[in-house]
């Protein structure tokens, strides 16, 4: 084992929050709560310039930053995957909040619902299938 394996090895790595570009922070907060499901984590005005909102997925330790002066990124420019245990009812639950979600996308290494914020950002939702 290498120097570099060992001062590794026994440190966790996590991803914890994704900056998510969008044009109106109201418009995606109301998206991602009541629409998606989100929950609204924290909505800060830290300064004129800096609006913090953290909206976390049911079940994910891992959350999404949207705001003012948080990311130089293109809105619409993200595509991040979420991974449920159902994509037909993740797409159902979508489709009932108004969400437009596809159809589910049968894959060998997965199932798969898209649907995109009102500012084109991309959401990849699978359902992972065990193989047999």
């Amino acid at each position: 084992m290498s120097a570099v394996e060992r001062r590794f090895r026994r440190m966790d790595w996590k991803i914890e929050l994704i900056p998510v570009p969008v044009t109106d922070v109201d418009r995606a907060k109301s998206f991602y709560v009541d629409q998606v499901g989100y929950n609204a984590d924290h909505d800060h005005q830290v300064t004129p310039q800096l609006r913090f909102v953290q909206l976390t997925p049911p079940g994910s330790a891992c959350s999404i930053v949207i705001g003012d002066g948080i990311t130089d990124m293109v809105p619409g420019s993200q595509n991040i995957q979420l991974v449920v245990t159902d994509a037909d009812a993740a797409r159902a639950q979508l489709i009932a909040a108004g969400v437009d979600a596809s159809e589910v996308d049968n894959q060998p290494w997965g199932r798969f619902v898209y649907f995109a914020d009102p500012d084109g950002n991309r959401w990849s939702v699978q359902e992972i299938v065990s193989a047999s």
